[in-house]
């Protein structure tokens, strides 16, 4: 269940924001805290969109029951074209209950040319998507959002509806610049571009159902041994329409400064696969791939993990945290392990070292299947 906040609500929310400051945040909803019910689907398959390195001899491969498919030629009918691989994440996620299908858009790549040019090439049909989600607010992740909306959006839902982690994604990020105290920018999600693209936002700060097939987890408790990796900076506050307010203020972001990430609004997108358990996607993974999923299992009531997947944030971890981590993932048992996106080499090879049956390692334009 979804409630849709009026406008004297979200000023609430807000902490007291000018009214001039909401102009074109009419689409915005907040998910409901109620508790959830799971629910289960027969088969999903998730087309790699968009991910950083595209293999041309990869051999089609089944490991414990997952299906791994390779693109093709990856240039279609064109041999002037081919698939473009950026720093990022995009998955076309499809799946089948009984005679119901569903499809949702995850993640959106650093550029629409990237997500436009290989949703041509791979001939998936956006006319189908359902929903979209956004794992957090990170330009990699969302950078290809209103490019896609451009060009597709009159063939989608009208109703058509954004499931984002909660109000953080909007908020203003940085990158170090190398020198101490000096900072790049690294852009904000604009939701007067989405309102303007017809598309309501769903704040999901608790889990929520997405297209009656998968649900998030909401905010994603911290309680294994993971930490947050050096990554951005943030920066919180509304200027002219454009940016965030949170309720958890701490005292150096009410003076104005920028912090360090955390995070707060990263979610992970699940999927329950009849007689197999969970996947669980989380796109970068920067609060914890172990966390993430522990949340996913608490969320759902559902134990047995089938598969995790996506970004996990590994790439800068040192060597014995590397360590650690994929021993803890192992203690999770997930039939299948699929690092992709920023997990990094490093992770792949330690997660073949101490999992060599479980690890497949995609590339964009693949496909993986879950299910009969």
């Amino acid at each position: 269940m979804i409630g849709t906040v009026d406008r004297r609500g979200f000023l609430k929310l807000s902490s007291g924001l000018a009214a001039g400051a909401l102009a074109g945040f009419s689409c915005v909803e907040i998910a409901s805290a109620a508790p959830i019910e799971v629910p289960t689907v027969d088969r999903l398959s998730l087309r790699v969109l968009i991910d950083s390195a595209h293999d041309q001899f990869l051999k089609p491969a089944t490991v414990q029951g997952v299906l791994h498919q390779p693109p093709g030629s990856g240039r279609g009918a064109d041999y002037r074209k081919v698939l473009h691989n950026q720093w990022g994440l995009s998955l076309f996620a499809e799946t089948r209950r009984a005679e119901e299908a569903r499809t949702i858009l995850l993640d959106f790549g650093y550029s629409p040319e990237a997500l436009l040019n290989n949703i041509e090439i791979l001939k998936v049909d956006p006319s189908k998507v359902d929903a979209l989600v956004v794992s957090h607010g990170h330009h990699d992740h969302y950078g290809g959002l209103t490019g896609f909306l451009d060009r597709y959006r009159d063939a989608l839902a009208p109703d058509l509806k954004l499931y984002a982690g909660g109000e953080d994604n909007f908020c203003h990020r940085l990158s170090p610049s190398g020198v101490q105290g000096q900072f790049t920018d690294f852009g904000q999600l604009d939701r007067r571009e989405l309102a303007a693209r017809r598309i309501t936002t769903v704040l999901c700060e608790t889990p929520t159902v997405v297209a009656g097939h998968a649900f998030t987890t909401g905010h994603i408790k911290r309680s294994s041994i993971e930490r947050i990796l050096p990554n951005t900076f943030v920066e919180r506050g509304i200027k002219d329409g454009l940016g965030c307010d949170a309720t958890h203020y701490t005292a150096a972001e009410l003076q104005g400064k920028i912090v360090p990430d955390e995070h707060v609004h990263e979610h992970a997108t699940c999927f329950n696969i009849k007689d197999k358990g969970l996947v669980v996607i989380s796109s970068c993974g920067h609060v914890g791939i172990v966390n993430s999923v522990r949340q996913a299992q608490a969320v759902s009531g559902i134990e047995r993990v089938h598969a995790i997947v996506g970004g996990f944030h590994l790439g800068p971890a040192p060597k014995d945290y590397l360590k650690e981590i994929v021993a803890e993932i192992g203690k999770l048992k997930p039939d299948v392990v699929i690092p992709m996106h920023c997990s990094g080499l490093n992770f792949a090879l330690e997660a073949q070292a101490q999992l060599p049956d479980n690890v497949i390692v995609p590339t964009t334009g693949s496909r993986l299947t879950f299910g009969a």
